[in-house]
Order: C-alpha cells, then structure tokens, then sequence
C-alpha cells in the first residue's frame, strides 16, 4: 500500500503550499549474487498543479549515509570528535550516525550509494535508450563534485559523458521573504562545448542536495536556457527536505520537461527559522526500513528536558563542510547541540560509550 502525507506550510505571508507527498511500496532489485536493494517510487502534487517525481533508495551504503554504520575503531576521527585513546582503549568497533561520515570516508561511501543507485532499473531508460554523447552531467560545486556521478554511470553502462561543472550558492539577501537569500550563479564551465555539442545534449544529471530548493530551481532553469533540447532531468539528491521538493515542483522550468529527484532513504523536515536545518521526520511510513530509523533515534537519546535530539539532528548539518572540513562540521554540530539541547556531540559519545550503544552493531558495517 502507499503512504500519503499532507503537505501544509506557509511560504510567505501571502503564499500557502498545499498537496500531497505520496510514497508507493519499496521494490527490490538484486546488487549483486548476495544483496538487494531497494527503490521507492514518489510523487508530490500540489494543489496549484505542480507535480514532481521522487525515487528513494535503500541499499547499505545509502543506510549507512542516512542512518548509523558500525566501522573499526578510528582513533583519528574520535580524536576531532573529543574523544581520547584512554577512553576507547576497551572497543574495537563503534557505531556512529551518518553525520559523523566524514571527509574522504564520506567520499568513499557516497560513491558507493551512487554507483548502487545507477544500478537501479529506474535509470536504465533514461541512459541506455540514449548514446553517451547525449547525456551530460552537472556537478554543482562544492558537494555534488563528491558523488561521482560520471564513475557510476560509466561503471554501470560504459559510458563516456561530458560534465560541465557550475558553482551555484547562496548569498544572504534581506529583501527575500523568509529565507533571507538567494542564488548566485557564477561558474558554468559549458564553454568547451561547441553548438553541436550542446544540441546533442538531451538529458542531464544534477548533482546536489536539497535544502530550500533555491539553488536546484535555478540551475534547471540555467540548464534549460543553455541546452535546448534537454527532455529529462535527474537529479541525484541524497538529502531532499519537502520544503525543498515543493519549491521544485511549483517552478515554472519543471513544467514542460520530466524533471525526477532521486534521494537516499528518506525526505527530510525542514526546521525554522531559516528552513535549511534539515531533520528526520518521526514517522515510520517515512522509511523504507522503519527499525533503521528507530535505532537511529535511540543512538541520539533525549536531552534533559527529554525531547529526542533525533527531532532536531540536521541530516547535513554543514552540508558541503561535511566532506571539505571534518573540522568545522564538528564546530557546527557543537553549536547546533548546544542551542537546542545543551550537550555536544562529545557529550553524546561519552553517553554512549557507557551505556554499550556506541558499540551496537546495526548490521551496515563498513569498512
């Protein structure tokens, strides 16, 4: 049976977004003799007719992404996280969530989910119904350069593809209701391309995650303009808020051309004030694997006042940081924590580590 959830929030003061999310059952597809994976077809409608097609994957990479993965110990990386040697001294594996995957670990693992996803049977029209030199691909600078979509598509089909890097981020502007930004568009490497080869273009892949959907709009519409004979987008999304997918849907450059999101896991909260903190949302249908989620939340626990953290534990947290500066990403989540629960992620660790939770092997080990 499919999942229904009803989207409901304010925009602006004048602006109400109003529909529905609609996620269908999980299907299988072999990844190889021994695993499967699974894909979940998604549609969001909204009421004003926009309409946008979402696919959710589970696999062990994109579970270990989103969820908890059970590594060796790595003094190292307990080291930037506040830990000493003295109080690992006894474990041998630990069991950490996706937003401690950091750096060249979280490169490794995300290539992994990308290369599982593509070999999905959602994609294969998409590509194998066209040449190479028809398809090209669009990392957006910082985060999408990370996922390696050009190797996962030439691991799965062989194919040389041309990729046209562009940086699109955000700059504060005051005069944009409620988000208080906007999109600036700076590089866009699509020079080297000759006019031949941009009308060969017809189907394009976008690598980047989604927040507020501001800079994914954009981008479309940027493609749009200089291809055009674009007839499909995919866009590989591993964290995707519904806020975000809204903003998409309603674009007037996703009406005349197939635009699809492909996302890891689960869609994600979109939390006040600025709606670029991004949780998980507590509800199982959410889920392609529920108890994945139910362990996740147990990992986290409940602060003082006993709210769940889990409620408030943005999925990306830095976002680009993540994979650029292990660092400043531990900096962020401190001062995230600190805020809204009082406790750093040192704090949670300790906790943790004497409750027997950081050693819990939830299955998706990696190592």
């Amino acid at each position: 049976m499919s999942y229904q959830y009803p989207i409901a929030f304010q925009e602006d003061k004048t602006s109400q977004i109003t529909g529905t999310l609609t996620l269908d059952e999980p299907l299988s597809y072999p990844l190889n003799a021994q695993e499967s994976g699974f894909y979940r077809p998604a549609h969001i409608r909204l009421n004003d007719g926009g309409e946008l097609e979402i696919v959710l994957y589970h696999n062990p990479a994109t579970a270990a992404f989103i969820y908890l993965r059970t590594v060796p110990v790595d003094a190292r990386l307990l080291e930037l996280l506040g830990l000493s040697d003295a109080e690992i001294v006894s474990i041998s594996t630990m069991t950490l969530p996706g937003q401690l995957c950091m750096g060249s670990a979280r490169s490794h693992l995300i290539e992994r989910a990308t290369r599982m996803i593509f070999a999905a049977p959602v994609l294969r029209p998409t590509i194998a119904e066209r040449c190479q030199h028809n398809l090209a691909i669009f990392p957006i600078a910082r985060e999408g350069l990370k996922y390696q979509i050009s190797e996962a598509i030439f691991d799965n089909y062989g194919y040389y593809c041309d990729e046209v890097l562009l940086d699109a981020h955000h700059v504060f502007d005051s005069s944009v209701p409620v988000y208080k930004r906007k999109v600036e568009l700076g590089i866009f490497k699509d020079k080297d391309l000759d006019r031949q080869q941009h009308e060969n273009i017809t189907a394009a892949f976008i690598a980047d995650s989604i927040a507020s959907g501001l800079v994914m709009k954009e981008v479309i519409a940027k493609i749009k303009e200089r291809f055009s004979r674009i007839e499909q987008i995919e866009v590989i999304a591993p964290l995707a808020t519904i806020r975000g997918l809204c903003r998409i849907a309603q674009a007037e450059c996703s009406r005349d051309i197939r635009v699809r999101v492909h996302v890891f896991e689960t869609l994600l909260n979109a939390l006040p004030p600025d709606y670029y903190y991004s949780a998980h949302y507590n509800i199982p249908e959410m889920h392609i694997r529920p108890d994945l989620e139910t362990a996740y939340r147990r990992w986290w626990g409940r602060d003082s006042a006993g709210s769940e953290i889990a409620d408030t534990a943005c999925a990306g947290y830095g976002w680009s940081e993540v994979f650029y500066s292990p660092r400043k990403q531990v900096e962020m989540i401190n001062s995230e924590l600190m805020q809204r629960h009082n406790l750093t992620i040192t704090d949670i660790l300790r906790r943790n580590l004497k409750s027997g939770v950081l050693q819990e092997n939830h299955a998706m080990v990696c190592r």
